[in-house]
């Protein structure tokens, strides 16, 4: 009886020390969360007064009005405020904080590390002049309601107000000898800059009634127009002649990139070798899917034909937003997600500023915004006085079935259920501001297929018409051209920043593997010398496949399609990575990201 009274005694006291242990951890842990949510909000802070166009654009308006200081001064001093924030946050250890908080942490890590990246290790500021013209991005003021015109234009007018000055700053802070392809991009983009001050953007703040704001903003815009076109001549007079070839990070930049913004630590020859393979894949599926509609036809003449199936100029608007409305259909009947909202995004015509740039786009509201809530999903039509030719050619991009693709890709269930998703999640202030670039492009792209894998497109009965069978794989080399592009990306990006492909041999690799024409084949490659990150489109897709089938094993015949989809929804956009290990209970599977 003694020993069992004292085996009882040590018991409770043991029980009594392992309570206080959990009550110290928590204690510690809350004290450790505290710590880590003021260095957050101090970062956020700081962040958004560097980049106020950023916060207007989230909805926080005690931004408006302010624009992004160019100055070598205010430079150097965002560069030391950066490597401080990443020091600090590094004294943070992920395993003493709440897991929730761990995960926040990694997320802002992440996105300092992106930051650092381009302005050390890509010298965004000093090698590539676009980053000056895009100051004259000042859509946000025109496309969302967010506070009355005069409000607004007077925001405009001081931000226009400090164009000069910035590309002043341009001339001092960019480099000699600048690469070529950036700087043929940077006149192309001030070009256009200028064309949107002096022609589109007057036009869109018409409605200005009080004289005197209506006065100053003509002023200012002329100035600042006049300013950015100067900026262009400037560019293809001084920098042009004497611009390089060199672009290329280099294979341990890419990697680094790679791992500490996408936290995917493979090398980049590993990732050039999966996507070269899914490409003969995909490359395959394109001619399996030709030979189901015309096997008497190349499979590029047989896409040519699917592309010749397009809607009239007055159809297009009207027919978008009546399969948009099937594919929501589609997406709620068969529970392949969940839809946090009934409000719908509008189609509407792209607005004549943003066409030049712009084939379908989705627009929603910042994250914290409370006043302009509307989401529009635009497509660009053709133009009145264009030549006949010029209108099907252009509609050709909105045949049937790649305009639906496309729809899937914008809307449903791609950017705008990703959208309504983090709106209603407990999503932190990190999760959404900062996004992960393969999260975010991959969701949408990964879309795509799953739609089509799950049937859509496809007959309903079990005995599908030949009609049936040519339509569906019409759909299906829609799909496939899509993933052709995204995947020709990943492979050039990786070629173009690691082996030394030029930019004519990346232009000739679009035109062999997704069948470009040569002129966009060029704006592809063109893209990939500033855009390394474009690779992201297919590795998010891969990411999100490889974590269905690991999430598929765990979960056995408790998971569904919507179950996954909403999981992988609910935690704001980070790096693919995080959400293994939020989602995947076998921690020895957290690293195999593909």
């Amino acid at each position: 009886m003694k020993s069992d009274c004292g085996a009882k005694v040590v018991a409770v006291a043991l029980f009594v020390t392992a309570l206080c242990l959990a009550g110290a951890n928590s204690a510690a842990r809350q004290i450790a969360d505290a710590e880590y949510e003021a260095v957050a909000d101090e970062y956020i802070k700081g962040y958004l007064a560097v980049r106020p166009l950023e916060g207007t654009a989230l909805g926080l308006h005690e931004y408006d009005g302010k624009i992004f200081d160019h100055t070598r001064l205010a430079l150097d001093a965002e560069l030391s405020r950066l490597r401080r924030f990443d020091d600090r946050l590094a004294k943070f250890e992920p395993t003493k904080l709440s897991p929730r908080q761990s995960i926040d942490l990694r997320i802002l890590q992440a996105a300092v590390k992106k930051e650092l990246f381009e302005m050390q290790d890509m010298a965004t500021f000093e090698r590539n002049p676009m980053v000056y013209t895009r100051a004259a991005d000042l859509n946000v003021y025109v496309q969302r309601n967010f506070a009355p015109l005069e409000d607004r234009v007077r925001s405009l007018t001081t931000i226009e107000s400090q164009i000069p000055n910035i590309l002043i700053a341009a001339r001092t802070n960019l480099d000699e000898v600048l690469p070529k392809p950036y700087v043929e991009l940077a006149i192309e983009m001030a070009k256009g800059a200028s064309d949107f001050l002096k022609k589109s953007l007057p036009p869109a703040v018409a409605g200005v009634k009080d004289e005197q704001v209506r006065i100053a903003f003509e002023n200012a815009n002329r100035k600042a127009a006049h300013a950015v076109n100067d900026y262009a001549t400037w560019l293809e007079r001084e920098k042009l002649p004497k611009a390089s070839l060199n672009f290329a990070l280099g294979d341990e930049k890419f990697r680094r990139l790679l791992a500490q913004t996408e936290l995917v630590d493979l090398p980049p020859q590993k990732i050039l070798e999966i996507g070269m393979a899914q490409l003969k894949a995909e490359q395959e599926a394109f001619v399996d899917a030709a030979q189901k509609i015309d096997p008497s036809k190349s499979p590029v003449e047989v896409f040519r034909q699917i592309q010749s199936e397009h809607p009239t100029p007055q159809n297009l608007i009207p027919g978008v937003s009546k399969d948009l409305d099937k594919i929501r259909k589609y997406v709620v009947n068969r529970h392949l997600v969940s839809i946090p909202s009934d409000v719908r995004p509008k189609v509407k015509e792209t607005p004549q500023y943003e066409r030049a740039t712009s084939f379908a786009s989705m627009d929603t509201p910042g994250p914290f915004e409370k006043r302009a809530t509307e989401a529009y999903y635009y497509v660009t039509p053709t133009e009145n006085d264009w030549p006949e030719k010029q209108k099907q050619e252009w509609l050709t991009a909105f045949n049937y079935y790649t305009s639906d693709i496309t729809s899937i890709h914008e809307a449903y269930p791609g950017h705008y259920v990703q959208f309504l998703h983090l709106n209603e999640s407990p999503a932190s202030k990190v999760e959404k501001i900062f996004d992960s670039y393969a999260f975010t492009e991959g969701w949408a792209h990964y879309c795509e297929k799953m739609m089509l894998d799950e049937g859509y497109g496809s007959a309903t009965n079990s005995t599908p018409s030949e009609d049936d069978v040519k339509r569906a794989a019409k759909y299906r080399m829609a799909q496939v051209d899509e993933a052709l592009l995204r995947l020709c990306r990943l492979c050039v990006s990786i070629k173009m920043h690691t082996q030394n492909m030029s930019i004519d041999e990346a232009t000739k690799f679009f035109q062999e593997n997704c069948y470009y024409e040569e002129k966009p084949a060029r704006q592809e490659a063109m893209r990939g010398t500033f855009d390394p990150g474009y690779l992201s489109y297919t590795l998010g897709k891969l990411e999100i496949l490889k974590l269905r089938d690991d999430y598929k094993a765990q979960e056995g015949d408790e998971f569904s399609l919507e179950k996954f989809h909403n999981e992988l929804l609910n935690h704001g956009m980070p790096p693919i990575r995080l959400l293994r290990e939020i989602m995947l209970k076998d921690q020895s599977k957290w690293d195999e990201v593909l």
